[in-house]
């Protein structure tokens, strides 16, 4: 049997020690990832920069098109289909990550505003994999949570859901985790636009960690709400000049770059294309990976959100993101972006972080919730 060739986007870690084993390996950048790198592949492995469509494929012999990112808007799912090519996107593989980022940013804005977050409330639009997460970890420091998701609230039933203007209107801050639609029966592109983003309140805040264009960008530069965390944009490298100076926040698209999603996402794919290609897969490879983190620093401080942001910021400074491409010239912040993306430092989830345990018995409490280890 003539060996296999398998084209994978080089950004995805641990690329060559996973999928070795079934082929000749191919680390092309994911824009780089076009019809003529194709031409001799059985099997690609892309993330979010590589369009799979029938420009890409269809004078290829590819059979497998393995995703290691959430987003589908990318793909040409139905092409695919039709041409009996498989697909495979690791759904799910980012979302603890992308909570982690979105309570980081919310104990961030609080700490840098003094808001006390148990007494407001957080609006999550869209409740699938990530806003589940979202809504799990922040009941755990107390915060009120307003929950909107149509094809759920359909499914189970409206009670535990509101409609996107009660939503707008209620909550302190609004954080989205739809994915982006143009079709069907909720299309979530310009979801928040010009119509209702006037329904939010005068404090309020925005986070988008989903995808750009669920937010009407122009709509979203007129309204003066109090704060703003973008990691997602509209024409990504070249984002809106104006709406990245509104940003109290603004990061590169890295809020699921944790090591774990990564290594989740390549694992997913990769069991899928040995499933596909009736190879038994190995675990070699994870002897490659880092060592747990060292354990963290005690804090002291009576404030318990206070302690808690110090001992979150220890596994993951959120502004070391944001200055990473923050420059007053936006030429220089879209050349950063991309680089920054590509050459993004080793994060750790939470559950990989040891401490000791405070004297605060409900901070420590608290800390297990989210998935601390604490000795």
């Amino acid at each position: 049997m003539p060996q296999k060739t398998l084209i994978i986007d080089d950004a995805i870690p641990y690329a060559e020690a996973i999928f070795s084993h079934l082929g000749q390996i191919k680390l092309i950048p994911g824009r780089d990832i076009n019809s003529d790198t194709v031409k001799q592949a059985d099997a690609i492995i892309i993330r979010s920069r590589t369009q799979v469509n029938a420009a890409l494929l269809d004078t290829s012999p590819v059979r497998f098109v393995g995703s290691t990112v959430v987003g589908l808007d990318h793909i040409d799912q139905a092409w695919l289909s039709k041409q009996g090519i498989h697909f495979y996107s690791a759904q799910g593989c980012n979302a603890n990550s992308v909570a982690e980022y979105v309570i980081n940013g919310l104990l961030e804005i609080a700490e840098q505003k003094n808001w006390i977050l148990p007494e407001m409330t957080l609006g999550i639009v869209g409740v699938g994999h990530v806003g589940r997460l979202v809504n799990q970890k922040a009941k755990i420091l107390g915060i009120r949570t307003l929950l909107n998701d149509p094809p759920r609230a359909r499914c189970e039933g409206k009670n535990d859901f509101c409609s996107l203007e009660s939503l707008l209107k209620e909550a302190d801050i609004i954080t989205l985790h739809t994915p982006l639609t143009k079709t069907g029966s909720d299309p979530t592109f310009h979801l928040l636009n010009e119509n209702n983003l006037k329904l939010i309140k005068p404090n309020g805040m925005i986070i988008n960690a989903a995808r750009g264009g669920i937010i009407d960008e122009q709509a979203w530069l007129k309204i003066n709400n109090s704060a703003n965390i973008i990691d997602c944009w509209q024409n990504e490298p070249n984002i809106s000049a104006e709406l990245y100076f509104k940003a109290d926040i603004a990061t590169a698209h890295i809020a699921g770059h944790s090591l774990e999603a990564k290594v989740a996402g390549s694992e997913m794919v990769y069991r899928q294309l040995c499933q596909f290609w009736q190879i038994e897969p190995k675990t070699d490879w994870k002897q490659q990976l880092p060592p747990a983190p060292t354990a963290l620093e005690p804090v002291a401080t009576d404030n318990e959100q206070r302690a808690l942001y110090q001992i979150i910021k220890q596994t993951y400074d959120l502004r070391l993101d944001d200055q990473a491409i923050r420059s007053p010239d936006i030429n220089q912040v879209r050349a950063g972006f991309e680089l920054h993306r590509r050459q993004y430092p080793i994060r750790r989830e939470w559950a990989l972080h040891k401490l000791k345990k405070t004297p605060n018995k409900r901070l420590n409490q608290t800390l297990e919730k989210l998935g601390f280890m604490l000795y």
